[in-house]
């Protein structure tokens, strides 16, 4: 690392990423509330992918998303939490340049692809409620695999995207990064340069690949409720409107806490503030939705059940 006259520092080999807390007697703590967390997630996603492989009644195209759903979350959670964990079991907040790039662009790339499934969940729901007679035609098992591997590439661009610009940074004015994992934006803010085109670009990315899907979500339910509306009998309505519930509240909880994120940073200026919030975003969202699906969802309800007798 080589100090030039105003301090700017060229070839810097790692960063130091935020503590959560300074306080050394909530390190243990943490250290267990997170690992549990962590925990809780994987095997919760887990149980959820099982039960859809081994209960034929799950062989449905909502089920078949809600695996990879379930797979992506798992990846989503991996790349942030188990780093925090670790430094806080050997107390160092140290990240290499190489790291904190693969990190950000695994991050933005899970982000992204959940962000296209559960849009393709809402066009699944769309077709079942509004073409029900059409359903297995339209969501046969190839268009589901294709919608599937189409969202792996677009995610990979938008990530890489990102990773392309964070890597034009060769200066940096300091090396601590203002929250618990690496982000384009962390690193733009270190840079020596000017880098509002770079911001600009990010930010028109993220936009353009986000509004997209959220458009796609809103209008699938727009139409959906329509149909609903239309159908006489109470009892069908509600069954029509539970189909949708398990999805509706993920896609709440994954852009409310998303959106809490981004407008959290913009007012408050406290980088502890926005680290809170980012993790929220990162580890509370992935967690709770096997408990969501589990709770609200009949057939996954059903399926536990037959898995727990089979077992035990």
């Amino acid at each position: 690392m080589i100090h030039n006259d105003v301090k700017n520092l060229t070839d810097v080999l790692e960063f130091h990423l935020m503590a959560i807390s300074e306080d050394p007697d909530l390190q243990l703590f943490l250290f267990g509330l997170f690992l549990s967390v962590y925990l809780v997630t994987v095997l919760g996603n887990l149980l959820i992918i099982l039960l859809i492989i081994f209960d034929s009644h799950l062989h449905t195209p909502m089920y078949f998303f809600l695996s990879n759903l379930s797979l992506i979350d798992i990846f989503f959670i991996s790349t942030t939490i188990p780093k925090m964990i670790v430094g806080l079991k050997i107390h160092s907040r140290v990240i290499s340049y190489a790291g904190c790039l693969t990190q950000m662009s695994l991050f933005l790339l899970f982000v992204c692809m959940d962000d296209m499934i559960l849009t393709v969940m809402a066009y699944d729901r769309f077709v079942a409620i509004c073409h029900p007679l059409r359903y297995t035609v339209i969501m046969n098992p190839q268009v589901c695999v294709i919608l599937i591997v189409l969202s792996f590439p677009v995610s990979v661009f938008e990530s890489q995207l990102h990773n392309l610009i964070a890597i034009q940074v060769t200066c940096f004015k300091d090396v601590e990064i203002a929250n618990f994992f690496c982000h384009p934006s962390q690193l733009l803010n270190l840079a020596c340069s000017n880098t509002l085109s770079s911001n600009i670009v990010i930010y028109f990315i993220g936009v353009i690949l986000g509004i997209f899907p959220v458009l796609g979500i809103i209008l699938s339910y727009c139409k959906i409720v329509f149909s609903i509306l239309k159908i006489p009998s109470s009892s069908r309505k509600y069954k029509a409107f539970s189909t949708c519930g398990s999805h509706l509240s993920v896609v709440c909880l994954f852009y409310g806490t998303g959106i809490g994120v981004y407008l959290g940073s913009a007012v408050s200026h406290s980088p502890q503030k926005n680290a809170v919030a980012s993790l929220i975003y990162t580890a509370v969202s992935p967690m709770l939705n096997p408990f969501i699906y589990s709770l609200r969802n009949r057939d996954i309800s059903s399926a536990l059940k037959r898995f727990h007798s089979r077992v035990f």
